[in-house]
């Protein structure tokens, strides 16, 4: 069969977590919560980031641009899971199903490159700290972000410029709360082996050139720190173990996923809500518990908006 631009199929019908109707008003408290705390969390960190002088940093002013990158993340598919709990008939048109595709592998791809750049960071602020303002200029931090953000489009682009233009000529059940593009590509009407593997080669080869650079950041760190003074190495350890576990929070759940890609089990939807709601969750709570800049930074906001308000 050739490739048709001109589907059948205009919307596809999300199964979603559950099809028991009193499970789903549970999550849709529960995943409210979770949700709202997520935005709120990371638009407070770069609300600090951004009125705090002592922040104005290239540390803070990548963490911000995470913190933004996961604001994305928890939004381009989870306020309509949410809306979706209280709809008996879980729909999504064509092109929406498309933007979901689009929108989860453009702020995957840029998270993974920017937590590279946040790693490079820690590498020069530990290693080189005499030229640390100098390497780390904000021009540098901007070409840095600029290029996460373009890798992440170049990476989305790729998968969504053959998935546009399969036949989907008759199913259209994703088992999913959102459009994956593993599960989208196996509705198609032809043998997707192919393409099957195309997507693996692409999303696998970024997610393990990053996880290595990351590696190799984190290795020459710890055996720079470990030639150091016990105090210096007690210092940079704790600045590194936020970082650490945000990347292997990450890329925990990525490495289930290419394990086994194409393959359905029921914890493949436990992994989609881990990187879609409680990753953008965590994130903010752990930089700010592991970090007393920002905590100090957060109280320092605090005050100011309650004085404003009492003048008021």
């Amino acid at each position: 069969m050739e490739w048709s631009n001109k589907s059948v199929v205009t919307e596809f019908i999300l199964l979603g977590l559950s099809s028991s109707w009193g499970l789903q008003l549970s999550l849709f408290f529960v995943f409210s919560l979770f949700y709202g705390a997520a935005v709120l969390g990371n638009l407070l960190i770069i609300l600090t980031v951004i009125t705090d002088s002592r922040l104005h940093s290239p540390m803070y002013f990548l963490l911000s641009n995470l913190s933004f990158i996961d604001v994305c993340q928890a939004t381009f598919a989870t306020p309509k899971m949410i809306a979706d709990f209280l709809n008996e008939h879980k729909t999504i048109t064509f092109e929406g199903c498309m933007s979901q595709i689009f929108f989860l592998h453009v702020f995957g791809g840029s998270e993974m490159v920017l937590l590279v750049a946040m790693a490079y960071d820690r590498y020069i602020a530990i290693c080189k700290p005499l030229h640390y303002m100098t390497i780390m200029s904000r021009r540098v931090c901007t070409v840095l972000v600029s290029v996460s953000w373009a890798i992440g489009i170049l990476h989305s682009a790729s998968h969504l410029v053959f998935t546009v233009n399969l036949p989907f000529c008759g199913p259209n059940k994703v088992d999913n709360f959102f459009c994956d593009l593993p599960l989208v590509i196996k509705l198609a009407c032809l043998d997707t082996y192919f393409l099957e593997i195309l997507v693996l080669t692409n999303s696998g080869l970024l997610s393990l050139i990053c996880f290595i650079l990351l590696l190799i950041s984190y290795t020459i760190i710890l055996v720079t720190v470990r030639s150091r003074s016990s105090t210096g190495t007690s210092k940079a350890l704790s600045t590194l173990s936020a970082h650490v576990t945000v990347v292997v929070l990450f890329f925990g759940p990525l490495i289930f996923i290419y394990i086994w890609p194409f393959d359905s089990f029921p914890i493949d939807k436990f992994i989609s809500v881990f990187f879609t709601v409680f990753t953008p969750f965590l994130n903010p709570i752990i930089y700010t518990l592991r970090n007393e800049e920002v905590k100090a930074a957060m109280r320092k906001l605090r005050s100011r908006h309650i004085g404003s308000k009492q003048i008021s």
